[in-house]
């Protein structure tokens, strides 16, 4: 299948992103999953109807350990990517499916806003009781290219 391209712009993190350990080909390997959901409008004339799209996407290495440290819901993003033919075979059946791979991510977000977001998680955790917290600090607008590794 040829790269087809996917570009989702100033999207909204759905959730914080989801990080796990995977074993790769040179060893264990940070495998992060994120949700990031975007407007787009559609237009006929003076009607603008507002059409949310929501992408899952998947970074590989430092990339995810970063995004996972850096970004949690509400997080503000530009992500570039490419969608993945996911075919296999399973007892005699093929079976169809598509991802999307990170190639790139901006964090749109400022100091600022991602401090003052946080410590809204933080005051929103305290009072629902959960004591979760807020994941580590910000960048101010940065940009990550780390490839994607393939695995074994």
């Amino acid at each position: 299948m040829a790269n087809v391209q996917v570009i989702q712009r100033n999207a909204h993190l759905a959730g914080p992103v989801r990080i796990e350990f995977v074993d790769g080909r040179d060893g264990r390997v940070a495998k992060g999953t994120l949700t990031a959901i975007s407007n787009s409008w559609r237009s006929s004339g003076d009607a603008r109807e507002e059409q949310p799209t929501s992408i899952q996407w998947t970074l590989w290495g430092a990339q995810a350990e970063n995004a996972a440290a850096y970004l949690e819901r509400g997080s503000h993003v530009n992500v570039v990517g490419r969608l993945r033919n996911n075919n296999y075979g399973r007892d005699g059946v093929t079976v169809y499916g598509f991802s999307f791979m990170v190639d790139e991510i901006d964090y749109l977000d400022t100091r600022a806003e991602s401090d003052a977001r946080r410590a809204a998680h933080r005051g929103q955790d305290t009072a629902d009781g959960s004591g979760a917290q807020g994941q580590g600090g910000a960048f101010g607008s940065r940009r990550t290219s780390t490839p994607s590794p393939a695995l074994a």
